[in-house]
């Protein structure tokens, strides 16, 4: 290992991903793993072209496959995810820093949490804000005895929407972030999903024998149309808002020409966007989301039952944590498989297809911050302003679904958001935008997954090749317009469903690779005080020989072997080890 003489040095060495390209433009692009994914995406877009019908019912029978046969699998992860997290933030893991030690974040908490929830959940929120509350309130569960459309129907529906988007899929997010965060800037390794892998196979099997593309190449696929899915619904909402304005009325049967029309014009400004980078285009356009979503909710909150969303903020919150037990476990072991299906597995599955796009993105904007931090950021911030988005507008339309107005029996699934709106003064103008932040948070959410579609395809790169994340955001908009041309929104959640099932393994195997490796760092122990921004540590991760050599002593391991039944003596910095002249040894 080649020695390196100084703190600035060191700096440099440690913390950046080891397997950047040393070259730019198209010699950056891993061709193997672009290559693989990109051609059977195009493959699966001519065949839904040229097949629609066949494509439509082969994914119909593997949908039914899987969900009878997978179903536990998706619960049961879904379930330890949120379990490990809060272990890792509570347990003597929580101070260790997701950086060198010392290091800064990169963006401030409110830019942070903007971006980590437009990138997580945006268009969902739109498309399912009222719908799904006031569907539930109509068509309860089949795990609850309770009426439809009766009081305990309406507590019902509000626990069950606020479990499918409460800690369940910001725990799926959390883990592979925090995998990834860890691994790249704390073991410098690279910003791929396969690096965190290297904790149990070594550094020799994952990037030099290839170990590694295959879960990179599953999770470009699986990206993909978790992203489509999302682009998906959002042309769908657009669409029914466009039709209401146009004619004044929903339509029953939407075709697919429209929201095919909305993709390919919205795709423009992903391009356009993309092209402008991280710290530009998507930061801005996240904190316009926040400040257009905070308009919607006031207006609603103000112009709605103010009280009656009030009362139901408690009694919701309540439902959810008194039923969070029994809703994670439900199966379908006595009936309800199509229920599942249509609900909790495809919102699993759409969660796990996106944690390839939206780890990644998490972990690239959160560098600086503790795993503490970190997992309680993505898991409770996230949670909380879902429950008060869901309360006011889930609350908005079960008022007007007890009152009489059919929100529920609304044309299309699109439409419910607006079918809501139309009871409150100032129609047009909450319509437009809801319309303009459906926009927004699509091409927010599109560009983001194009840059981290970029970074898995360039071996990890923190800043691909611009025309290869423009390749990617336009290939999103085509296979979103293709799936709509399948089938509509079934397709969507189909595909959803086929594409993260194989991905679930990948996750529960991070899960491994980053316990693995945090069993390994030094400061596994509590210290007194924080350890992020101390300015007495040493910038570097504290893997000097003598403290791995401690720390492995303790777990019964050889501190020198990589993985791969080689030794590798790590070379401390000159003036002593990599904790620093001044640093007490960690008690024991």
């Amino acid at each position: 290992m080649k020695h390196h003489s100084s703190d600035q040095d060191l700096e440099e060495r440690v913390g950046e991903p080891a397997s950047l390209p040393p070259t730019q433009g198209w010699a950056s692009v891993d061709k193997t793993v672009f290559g693989v994914s990109a051609g059977l995406i195009v493959v699966l877009i001519l065949l839904g072209v040229f097949f629609t019908d066949a494509v439509g019912d082969g994914a119909a029978a593997a949908l039914s496959w899987i969900t009878n046969t997978f179903g536990w699998l998706f619960i049961l992860g879904a379930s330890g995810f949120v379990v490990f997290s809060l272990v890792l933030a509570f347990g003597r893991y929580g101070r260790i820093p997701l950086s060198n030690e010392g290091e800064a974040t990169e963006f401030s908490t409110l830019s942070w949490v903007a971006m980590m929830f437009s990138a997580g959940m945006g268009i969902g929120l739109m498309f399912y804000g009222v719908y799904e509350p006031v569907t539930h309130l109509a068509s309860p569960p089949p795990f609850v005895d309770v009426a439809p459309g009766s009081p305990e129907a309406a507590s019902t529906a509000m626990a069950y929407t606020m479990f499918h988007w409460g800690l369940h899929p910001w725990a799926i997010y959390s883990v592979v972030g925090l995998a990834l965060a860890y691994s790249t800037y704390r073991m410098g390794r690279g910003n791929l999903m396969s690096a965190p892998f290297q904790s149990l196979f070594g550094k020799e099997r994952i990037e030099k024998r290839g170990w590694g593309k295959p879960i990179d190449i599953l999770a470009i696929i699986c990206t993909k149309f978790g992203t489509a899915t999302s682009l998906g619904l959002g042309s769908l909402q657009i669409a029914a808002g466009l039709a209401l304005l146009r004619t004044g009325e929903f339509e029953e049967d939407p075709s697919a020409a429209v929201p095919i029309i909305v993709i390919c014009v919205l795709t423009v400004g992903v391009v356009l966007s993309a092209a402008s980078g991280i710290s530009k285009g998507i930061k801005w356009l996240s904190n316009t989301n926040m400040v257009l979503a905070g308009v919607l909710l006031v207006f609603v909150f103000v112009a709605g039952p103010t009280l009656f969303i009030l009362d139901l903020l408690p009694s919701a919150i309540g439902a959810y944590l008194t039923e969070l037990v029994p809703m994670s476990f439900h199966s379908a072991v006595f009936g309800g498989s199509d229920w599942l299906a249509s609900w909790t597995i495809f919102y699993w599955a759409w969660w796990i297809s996106w944690t390839p796009f939206v780890g990644t993105f998490i972990a690239r904007i959160s560098r600086g911050r503790t795993i503490r931090e970190f997992v309680l950021g993505v898991l409770l911030v996230p949670t909380a302003v879902s429950m008060v988005w869901f309360v006011i507008f889930g609350g908005a339309g079960i008022n007007l679904q007890l009152n009489g107005v059919d929100i529920a029996g609304t044309g299309s699934e699109a439409a419910g958001f607006f079918a809501a709106l139309q009871n409150y003064p100032f129609f047009i103008g909450a319509a437009l935008v809801v319309m303009v932040l459906t926009a927004v948070f699509f091409i927010s959410g599109a560009d983001a997954g194009a840059l981290v579609l970029g970074t898995l395809s360039t071996r990890g790169s923190k800043h691909p090749w611009k025309p290869l994340v423009i390749f990617w955001a336009v290939l999103t908009g085509a296979v979103a317009a293709v799936l709509l041309a399948v089938g509509g929104l079934a397709a969507l959640q189909t595909f959803t469903i086929l594409a993260a099932s194989p991905f679930v393994l990948i996750i529960i195997g991070l899960c491994v690779a980053l316990y693995a490796d945090l069993r390994r760092d030094p400061l596994r122990q509590r210290r007194p005080g924080p350890v992020r921004g101390a300015t007495g540590l040493q910038a570097a991760v504290p893997f000097s020989e003598a403290a791995m050599a401690e720390a492995e002593a303790e777990e019964g391991a050889d501190p020198a072997d990589d993985g791969n039944g080689t030794k590798e003596t790590p070379t401390p910095p000159a003036g002593g080890s990599e904790f620093g002249p001044d640093l007490p040894k960690t008690p024991r």
